[in-house]
Parts: C-alpha cells; structure tokens; sequence
C-alpha cells in the first residue's frame, strides 16, 4: 500500500486549474465592474441633468463614433500596457501613416476602391513598420520604451511635417469617404463603429483566449519566468509593438477617411487618452494585469464626460480636470492592489513563477 501511494501520480494540473483561472477571472472582473459602475453613474447623472438631449439614439451614436478611432490606439496600447511597457508613439504612427497614405492615392489619382485599397496597405504597413522598430529596440538595444517611444515620436511626426511642408493633405478617395467616414449600415449604425467593433473583438480573442495572449500577461507579470518556461521574450514584443503600429497605422486611414485630410496638428494628445484609457479600465502600469473590456469603458469615460458637459453648458475644459483625476486614483488602486497583494503571498508575479514552473514539469 505505501509503494502504490508513493508511486502515484499526484493530481497537480485538477487542484491548479480551478484556483488560477477561477481567482484571476474574479479580480480582473470586480476590477472592470468597478470601473464601469463609475461610467454607469456618470451616464445617470447627465440623463438626470439633460434627459432629451443626452439619452438620444443620435446621442449615443455620435459618441461611439467619437471613440471609435481612439479604441482602436487603445487596443494596441493594452498589449503593450499588459508587458509592462509603454507606447507615446501611437498618435504621431497615426499621423506619419495617414501623410503617407494620403501622398501616395494622390499620386494614384485619388479616386476608386483600388487606390482606396493601396492607401489602406501603405498605412498598415508604415505603421508596422514603426512599431517593429520600436520593439527591436526595446527588446533588442534594451532601451527603456519610454525613450523608444519618446523618440519616435518626434521621428514620425517630423518625417510626416517634411514629407507635407507641415500642410495637411486633402486626398481621401470619395469612396473611403462616404463609405467608410461617414458610411452606415442600415442608415444607422456607423461604419466606423462597426470597424472599431470588429478590432476590439478581435483583439479580446487574441489576449484572452490564444496562447499569444498569454504569453503577453507572462511576460508582463515575470520576464524572467516567461524565458524559462520557453517563452521568445523579444519575439514576442517586438510583434506586441508590431501590432500596435499595425492598429495605429489603420488608424491613420480611418482618420483621413473621417476628417478628409491627415490633421496632422490635431493628434499631440492622442498617446496619452489611449493610455489614460487603458490605465482607467484597470490595466495595471506594472504589467501582467489587464482586460479588453476595461479598456473599452476606460475609451467612453472621457468621451462621456465630454459630451454630457458640452449638453448640459459646462466647460469642456473640465473633462481634462476629471479624467487626469480619475487616472490617478486608477492608478492609485492598482498600487495599493498590488500591495496587498505581496503582503498576501507574494503577488501576481510570484505566482505566475510558480505557475510556468509547475507547467514545465508537467510538460517534461
């Protein structure tokens, strides 16, 4: 009987499986409810204050439209945000992508879903290409993605002034325009809702439910433990910030499709409400920690407060004074979170440790 005992096989992966994900699943979804029961009461005061105005259908349909651009910046920051990096490029991408694409259908003429198509490539792909750059130095030179990210910034924002003599470019294919800047499906709906729609379910799958978004929480909560359990750790962030100059840089088109012309000058602020969006949804500036949908309700908070004070007379100036508020206390409780966490058991990284740990034996 002691042989049998002894020689058995303990049950490691049934007691672990139920405990990870049933806790992580709790506090990342009491960490999202908190943040939207904060967006449901700043809906219910401005419905109480301005009931005709605020609760209209076109209301609420200029809002998601407003967000909609900034989401998809957002998408791609929650990625990097998650590895406990950080992106200031992402709005100065938008701008170099959208100068870039915009010459280049000038060039084509300027017209028909052709051109339309190559602009869309050319956007893609120059954004792409300064998110790879960026990851190659952040995970290659081991530069800080702070200075990375700084410096191209001014890299991109400046190539885009010289490319154009600082004079926007007026070159949006009629097409893109009435199709897809001001387009609706059922003479409702927005297209640019749906499109920001399709990034955000698309990118909810890829961090939540694909191994590559799994990799990207180890990687943010150990680098360390993540190499060891066999995790390409540069790999794998050079194509997180790949993908966010992917988003940035379809963003680029979408934004000349909706103002028709790059607004070059209209962007400074846009890397800071995307991080201040994904920050207030309840991603974690350390890293590891994080959700889609905390995202999403950090991406409507500003454009609510903004709206609602626009309706009700209200200077919109204090949208800025609220939000910066809120992003602190945001980022206030993760740190207290995180606290209490260690003083528990040696919190999220330890734990994710222990986890590739016990997942390599398991393998071997």
């Amino acid at each position: 009987m002691t042989t049998d005992v002894t020689n058995a096989k303990p049950p490691r992966a049934a007691p672990e499986q139920p405990g990870r994900r049933g806790l992580l699943r709790r506090a990342l979804s009491a960490q999202a409810m908190q943040i939207f029961f904060v967006l449901v009461v700043i809906v219910l005061i401005f419905s109480a204050l301005a009931p005709e105005a605020f609760l209209g259908f076109e209301n609420f349909r200029n809002i998601a439209t407003n967000v909609s651009i900034l989401s998809i910046l957002a998408m791609g920051m929650t990625f990097i945000i998650v590895t406990a990096g950080i992106d200031l490029s992402v709005g100065a991408v938008l701008v170099f992508s959208g100068v870039v694409a915009a010459l280049t259908m000038e060039a084509m003429g300027g017209e028909g879903w052709g051109t339309t198509f190559v602009g869309l490539v050319v956007a893609c792909l120059s954004g792409t290409a300064w998110g790879v750059f960026n990851g190659v130095l952040v995970s290659k030179a081991k530069i800080p993605p702070l200075i990375v990210t700084l410096g191209s910034l001014g890299m991109a924002l400046g190539f885009a002034q010289i490319l154009t003599g600082g004079i926007d470019v007026r070159a949006a294919p009629e097409v893109l325009v009435d199709n897809i800047g001001f387009g609706r499906v059922f003479d409702k709906i927005p297209v640019l809702v749906l499109i920001a729609l399709a990034v955000i379910l698309f990118s909810a799958v890829l961090l939540h439910l694909t191994r590559f978004g799994r990799h990207t929480f180890a990687i943010g909560s150990n680098p360390e433990a993540a190499l060891r359990s066999g995790i390409n750790v540069d790999r794998h962030l050079i194509l997180v910030y790949g993908m966010t100059g992917l988003f940035a840089g379809f963003a680029g088109l979408l934004n000349l499709a909706f103002y028709q012309t790059t607004t070059i000058a209209g962007h400074s602020n846009d890397n800071l409400n995307a991080i201040a969006a994904v920050v207030i949804g309840g991603t974690s500036l350390f890293g590891g920690i994080g959700t889609i949908g905390g995202t999403v309700i950090g991406v409507f908070i500003p454009s609510v407060l903004q709206n609602g004070f626009v309706i009700i007379g209200v200077q919109p100036f204090w949208q800025q004074a609220v939000v910066g508020a809120v992003l602190i206390a945001a980022v206030y409780v993760d740190q207290a979170r995180r606290n209490a966490a260690v003083r528990g058991g040696g919190g999220n990284k330890a734990f994710l440790t222990r986890w590739f740990r016990g997942s390599r034996e398991r393998s071997q």
